[in-house]
């Protein structure tokens, strides 16, 4: 037997999307409260969020991506700098201290 499947016109996806976006409500409730399934509006929000340029929560955008990058290369960097002043100095300390 053929499963049917259910269609959403594009009003009530958004209209659902954005009711997720404004009250904070968390997509699961919004699913229950509109009966369709949580999963079927975590894509829509999904979707919308992309289309938005948004990143999902707990990814990066692609310019965040190459800034982190970048610090962590910086940081590697100064870290080296940071290693070489402290055995320049203890090399200085013991000559001038004559020890």
């Amino acid at each position: 037997m053929a499963e049917t499947r259910r269609q959403f016109d594009p009003e009530f996806r958004a209209g659902a999307v954005r009711i997720v976006r404004e009250t904070g409500k968390s997509i699961a409730q919004v699913a229950r409260d509109l009966g369709i399934n949580d999963g079927t509006l975590a894509n829509w929000v999904k979707k919308d969020r992309e289309t938005r340029g948004e990143a999902a929560a707990g990814q990066l955008a692609e310019d965040e991506r190459a800034e982190l990058a970048r610090l962590r290369r910086e940081n590697a960097e100064l870290a080296m700098e940071r290693d070489v002043l402290k055995r320049s100095v203890v090399l200085w300390v013991k000559e001038a201290t004559g020890r």
